[in-house]
């Protein structure tokens, strides 16, 4: 087995520590880069929510570069999965996350009894340019007033599509880490037409149901969902 990780440059640490343990060979690869966005007036949006919702540790990285004033303290913060929230640990700020062997998803945010009963409530929800809509449709069926603070937004890595998949070739890649559908989409545009049969037979990891039907929807056909993101829950994938 060797291992293809595809993360963000920068992201792929904790996975690449965690296969060495195993003694899983690795190729690293970002599919997709990580940038700021422009908009950063922001500060009215703080001063009237009642909840602040962070849907990835690049939401909390990048808001925190932008954020140049005190956290507000007397609100509940959320985050979609335990590594958001040791990420805003790190900041001091203490977040609701759903518990350990739920889904890191939005879903999984979603079931936690502290986001049941939201009538009238204005939720700040800080995530990147693009995402999912899912988590904001159900707050408003929820009767939540529900705003955005996109803070990020991810552009595809430019790479030359044959020089790159040969590379992957002769490194022997037949498990690849997929961490979001963006990542996802860029390696199935960047794989040759003629090297898609060899696509089919690598064991694609994914970290959610929404990432998985993706998957299966591209053609892919060997995809198992981890059900999480962080490098805990791809290595169980990964050697179960």
């Amino acid at each position: 087995m060797t291992v293809l990780l595809t993360r963000p440059e920068g992201k792929n640490h904790a996975m690449a520590v965690a296969l060495e343990k195993q003694g899983i060979p690795y190729l690293i690869t970002p599919l997709i880069k990580v940038v700021p966005t422009l908009i950063s007036r922001h500060q009215d949006r703080f001063t009237h929510a009642d909840a602040i919702i962070f849907v990835s540790t690049n939401a909390v990285t990048f808001a925190s570069q932008l954020h140049s004033f005190p956290w507000p303290t007397d609100i509940p913060y959320f985050a979609v999965g335990q590594a958001t929230q040791d990420a805003l640990l790190a900041l001091g700020i203490q977040a609701i996350a759903p518990i350990k062997g739920a889904p890191q998803t939005s879903e999984g945010l979603l079931a936690l009894p502290e986001l049941a009963s939201i009538q009238k409530k204005n939720i700040l929800i800080v995530r990147g340019m693009g995402g999912r809509e899912t988590l904001a449709d159900i707050l408003k069926q929820r009767q939540a007033r529900v705003t955005y603070w996109e803070v990020y937004q991810r552009v595809p890595v430019e790479l030359d599509p044959n020089q790159i998949t040969n590379q992957w070739q002769i490194a022997k890649i037949d498990t690849i880490i997929v961490t979001s559908g963006e990542i996802l989409s860029n390696l199935v545009k960047l794989v040759p037409n003629e090297l898609f049969s060899w696509l089919q037979t690598c064991h694609i990891i994914v970290p959610s149901a929404r990432v998985e039907q993706l998957a299966f929807q591209q053609g892919l056909q060997h995809v198992t969902n981890a059900k999480a993101a962080n490098s805990n829950a791809m290595i169980s994938a990964l050697i179960t």
